[in-house]
């Protein structure tokens, strides 16, 4: 690893500084790197930029679009788990259905849930992966893989109900370079456009909330619906209600959890299904894990639920449940 001064701006001297030039073999990089997390403060590793060669020669100016963040470099030795999963594809898709509120065995659709496996066989649940791929500037690449497992997985099983597949707008740069591949993907399934449905995850917006109306704007010219996720977890969720004017909004399990039991979740609740109601936008009540919790948002006009006491993430899916509104088994 060698640090450089900067160039000039017509690129006439280079400049060099004392850095530190390291020669090894390639199986003692990852030691190296954890060793220099012992002896840089972060600063010094933030600012610190590195660059692998196959010599010791020293850097020529065409050597230096290989440099990167010594910061990033870790990360992404950190994270070579998660590249070797990508570079072998090594995903699956668990889904969970969607029922209708009104008769919990007619199932309206299913919600696309990424798994990973590890070299050991073992399943990897998105939270870890997710977390890696954003310190190692992978996002784009799991989001894709993610969005591509749904399809491959609905299309597998022939799913004939609607597909809820997650999206984080943050990895997606450019509406329509990014999701060629994901609309050729369904129409190489032959999935129809309306029975698709792509999920933003309110928490997970961006803060260019133009970026991420552009997104939704390419999904609904190309026939997809749309749904705000999370919806009642973050501070700016009625704000974005207005501007994005999904078809579905999705219930945050939490605001759902013991919900006939907490006057300040129940009155919330029931104010954001009028609101919805008025609008015509579609309800999803996440994470119902009781009777009662279905027997209140039921009550109160919720379109759909969604939770354990259902069904859980399964692969294969799951293709019947049973009707829980039925007397007797709601009051069980």
């Amino acid at each position: 690893m060698t640090y450089l001064d900067q160039l000039d701006l017509d690129y006439q001297v280079m400049k060099h500084r004392r850095g530190l030039t390291i020669s090894c073999n390639p199986a003692l990089v990852e030691t190296i790197l954890t060793g220099l997390l012992t002896v840089l403060t972060s600063l010094e590793i933030q600012d610190a930029q590195a660059l692998l060669m196959p010599h010791t020669e020293m850097p020529q100016l065409h050597d230096l679009g290989d440099m990167m963040p010594l910061q990033r470099l870790i990360q992404l030795n950190q994270s070579e788990w998660l590249i070797d999963m990508l570079a072998a594809d090594q995903f699956t898709t668990h889904f969970q259905p969607l029922v209708c509120a009104n008769d919990t065995s007619q199932i309206y659709g299913y919600e696309a849930l990424l798994r990973g496996t590890d070299r050991q066989g073992n399943m990897v649940m998105p939270g870890s992966m997710f977390e890696a791929a954003h310190s190692a500037g992978l996002l784009s690449q799991l989001d894709l893989a993610a969005r591509r497992s749904a399809i491959r997985g609905a299309d597998h099983y022939n799913l004939k109900a609607h597909l809820f597949i997650n999206f984080m707008p943050v990895a997606i740069y450019d509406p329509i370079s990014c999701l060629k591949t994901t609309v050729q993907a369904i129409d190489n399934a032959k999935i129809p456009h309306h029975q698709v449905v792509f999920e933003v995850v309110e928490s997970n917006h961006p803060q260019d909330l133009d970026h991420l109306m552009l997104i939704l704007k390419y999904y609904r010219e190309a026939g997809f619906l749309v749904a705000l996720d999370d919806f009642g977890a973050g501070c700016s969720s009625l704000n974005l209600l207005h501007q994005l004017r999904p078809d579905f909004i999705k219930l945050d399990m939490e605001l759902i959890r013991r919900v006939h039991q907490d006057a300040y979740k129940a009155l919330i609740t029931e104010k954001i299904l009028e609101i919805a109601q008025q609008l015509n936008i579609k309800t999803v009540a996440e994470g119902i894990e009781s009777f009662e919790e279905l027997s209140w948002v039921c009550d109160r006009g919720v379109d759909f639920v969604q939770g354990r006491l259902i069904a859980k993430p399964c692969n294969p899916p799951v293709l019947s449940t049973p009707d829980l509104r039925m007397p007797g088994l709601l009051n069980a």
